[in-house]
């Protein structure tokens, strides 16, 4: 007999269960339950954003170099258990769940080449009418919330993921079972506790909670509901939270999904007489 798998939330590093003690079940397409896995809570979501907040600044401190490295050991990792997921996403109805790791992985390897690059090319010089160097470069924004594309491949997930990370900022993430298990990867690839945190859960009772939390810097909502962009729009207004909206499926990936989520500071610097 084989017993269904109760997936738990990744926060902070560890992975504990719902306050709410709340559950959701995960059926294939025979309507047999496969797993179970929790329904996150609002209490739940902010203890994420509390972890993701504290991970922030030294996240946002790591050398690119760091971040690349950290990037290629998830994709390491995640290649060595390539077999699992293809398991699981076939038993959720993933078509072709091969290709769907396979294009996880590609993404991860994507974006850890722009770790140390993305700031060269956003970066400038800026002419200035006075005796001043004048440089503009991009800087984390902070914490970002994440609501992932609903479908229940990998790709998607790590697509959203990725460019919100590499730029050195923390997130708080809403997304599908197969967010669980990905966590396991980055619990074991040397990501610094508190930088992803993973939740799943219901997707119209926790996007107000991202959208309106005080602490959460920027959002990236994966949605082709006009009803969930209006609402998270309306909800961020009030501590004039940048939205990022994408359509539901895997980003196409991008250096300019990873300027999404970059706040561009500007020095002056007198010259010298």
């Amino acid at each position: 007999m084989k017993i269904p798998k109760t997936y738990k939330l990744f926060i902070g590093g560890k992975f504990p269960r719902t306050e709410s003690g709340r559950i959701l079940e995960i059926r294939d397409a025979q309507g047999q339950l496969i797993a179970n896995t929790a329904r996150a809570s609002r209490k739940d979501f902010r203890e994420s954003v509390v972890a993701a907040r504290k991970a922030a600044g030294g996240w946002a401190d790591a050398t690119a170099y760091l971040k690349g490295q950290i990037f290629y050991r998830i994709a390491e990792v995640l290649q060595g258990r390539r077999a699992q997921f293809v398991e699981e996403l076939s038993g959720q109805g993933v078509e072709d769940a091969g290709a769907d790791v396979d294009a996880a992985i590609d993404l991860l390897v994507h974006y850890a080449g722009w770790s140390d690059k993305f700031q060269a090319l956003f970066s400038s010089v800026n002419p200035v009418a006075s005796s001043h160097f004048n440089f503009s470069a991009p800087s984390p924004t902070g914490v970002v919330g994440v609501i992932a594309p609903s479908a229940p491949g990998l790709a998607g997930l790590v697509s959203a993921l990725a460019p919100v990370i590499v730029g050195g900022n923390s997130c708080v993430a809403l997304s599908t079972l197969s967010a669980i298990s990905f966590a396991e990867v980055l619990a074991t690839s040397d990501v610094p506790a508190g930088v992803v945190n993973l939740l799943t859960g219901d997707r119209a009772e926790l996007i107000p909670e991202f959208a309106k939390h005080m602490d959460v810097n920027a959002l990236l909502l994966c949605s082709d509901d006009s009803a969930d962009q209006r609402l998270a729009e309306l909800e961020a207004a009030e501590n004039l939270k940048r939205v990022s909206v994408q359509a539901d499926g895997v980003l196409v990936p991008s250096p300019y999904h990873i300027l999404d989520f970059q706040e561009v500071k500007t020095t002056w610097h007198p010259v010298g007489v």
